[in-house]
């Protein structure tokens, strides 16, 4: 089934639209919990809660990229299960890691409340991520959205996990750069 046609059923309040949303998007929502969590049953309930959230987000929202928009949700959703989940000890993915990487590139960014400078960095990233050539691209987002390990980039790119590791490096730099050039504080 086409997303317009999955869209078109959440609108029309066809509870078929969570069964056609799993059969298209369900591996793809789980990779990317599993990814930040790390655990097959979190991962689960995450993708569940994904469901829940598009059957009350459409309407109004009716999404023109549903695999963005679920994915979105489904990261944002994973990310504060990590985030309970640390709080309680039960911590155990890359997160950490990631999160310890980009510190380089934005170690005092605003705060959630300033939410006009969220904006515009995020204009400035994706100004950025649009200049880069597609294999970086490609190697950034992998990391620092679907939180991909070295490994598994390595694997998909053809090239070694050291090689990944130093142009993530390289590109986390000329980001540090492209943005304090756009006079943000870094």
């Amino acid at each position: 089934m086409t997303d317009e046609g999955i869209v078109s059923l959440y609108w029309d309040r066809d509870e078929q639209a969570i069964t056609e949303t799993d059969l298209k998007y369900g591996r793809y929502c789980f990779a990317i919990a599993y990814n930040i969590l790390c655990n097959k049953e979190d991962s689960d309930e995450c993708v569940n809660d994904t469901y829940n959230k598009a059957w009350n987000s459409m309407p109004p929202q009716r999404p023109v990229f549903l695999s963005a928009f679920l994915g979105k949700i489904v990261r944002n959703i994973s990310l504060n299960r990590y985030k309970e989940n640390k709080t309680q000890k039960r911590g155990g993915s890359q997160i950490e890691l990631i999160l310890d990487e980009l510190g380089d590139v934005a170690s005092d960014m605003p705060g959630p409340d300033d939410e006009m400078m969220m904006k515009q960095m995020e204009g400035a990233i994706n100004e950025f991520l649009r200049n880069l050539p597609e294999d970086k691209r490609v190697m950034f987002v992998r990391r620092y959205w679907y939180a991909d390990d070295i490994g598994a980039i390595a694997k998909r790119m053809g090239i070694s996990a050291n090689n990944v590791s130093v142009e993530l490096r390289r590109i986390r730099l000329k980001l540090r750069g492209f943005l304090i050039e756009r006079g943000f504080d870094v």
